[in-house]
């Protein structure tokens, strides 16, 4: 099933020509999402579908990694690329403002992560997504006891010794941007296929996967450097190793799931434009990070 990666209207078996003639009906009603999906990712000039078309075959195309290959260079290309995102150029060396413009936001995000990991683990008819899911849960939320600590307590305590209390990083609502994406990804994982909801949530992992400097990204979430010496705290350090740890396992065994049931399932193309929203709301909801941060700063 083809569907729009700006809105995910279904339009059709492996139809990309209804996905192109949708984009520009859409764009020329000035509809923010797919002129921005335009402009990132075919053209910038007033275009005919026809000429989308060649261009969305080699967006969709997969190589000879399936969709598993295509989701990391997807994302390499986004976030990693010969300009990396603005929020990872930021956390290479980050200042106390970046890192609770972190903490703020990200808890807001890993809230609704244990509910799209939720929805995924009721929706699925597969014991070892399941089982999958609920390591994730405790992982990012539940914990293992005192000698390991969920993400998110983590998380809280990095803003702390920060020198911002937990209560008033828990009573600040989230930016826009971080509330747009909190709707798109509850939306994702509450409709779309249990599939393609692991492909949305858990691709975002690849952002701390550290090896992903050897598929092409240009740096690492951070530079390792920061984990040694004084230039963080030590809670600060906690919370990033246990991503950069944990990442690597998590979002490659997500990502075999994804090949393992996409296919066969008949969602490739579904899942991929899933991805794509996906990120796209990632994109926005890192940059609202540094906004969060420069509110500190100021």
């Amino acid at each position: 099933m083809t569907k729009c990666p700006a809105c995910l209207l279904p339009l059709g078996e492996d139809d990309l020509p209804a996905l192109a003639s949708h984009l520009v009906d859409r764009a020329s009603e000035s509809d923010p999402d797919h002129v921005r999906w335009l402009n990132q990712n075919l053209s910038r000039r007033k275009t005919e579908p026809a000429d989308l078309v060649p261009g969305l075959e080699r967006m969709y195309a997969l190589g000879p990694g399936g969709i598993k290959g295509w989701i990391k260079a997807r994302f390499i290309a986004k976030f990693y690329g010969k300009s990396p995102h603005p929020f990872v150029e930021a956390l290479q060396h980050p200042s106390r403002a970046t890192l609770l413009g972190y903490v703020v936001e990200h808890q807001h995000f890993l809230r609704q992560w244990v509910r799209s990991c939720s929805y995924i683990m009721a929706r699925t008819d597969q014991p070892k997504v399941v089982l999958y899911e609920l390591d994730n849960l405790n992982t990012e939320f539940g914990g293992f006891g005192p000698q390991r600590v969920a993400h998110y307590e983590l998380l809280l305590r990095m803003g702390e010794s920060l020198g911002v209390d937990r209560a008033q990083v828990l009573a600040t609502d989230p930016l826009p941007a971080t509330q747009r994406g909190i709707e798109g990804w509850n939306e994702i994982a509450a409709h779309e296929h249990w599939v393609s909801a692991i492909a949305a949530m858990h691709g975002l992992e690849l952002i701390a996967n550290r090896n992903l400097v050897n598929e092409g990204a240009s740096v690492r979430y951070f530079d390792p450097a920061i984990l040694k010496g004084s230039e963080i705290s030590d809670a600060a350090k906690n919370f990033l190793r246990e991503g950069y740890e944990a990442d690597v396992t998590h979002s490659d065994e997500a990502l075999d799931l994804v090949a393992e049931f996409a296919t066969g399932a008949g969602l490739v193309a579904a899942t991929q434009s899933t991805f794509l929203r996906s990120i796209d709301l990632f994109d926005d909801y890192l940059l609202a990070r540094l906004e969060r941060a420069g509110q500190f700063e100021a």
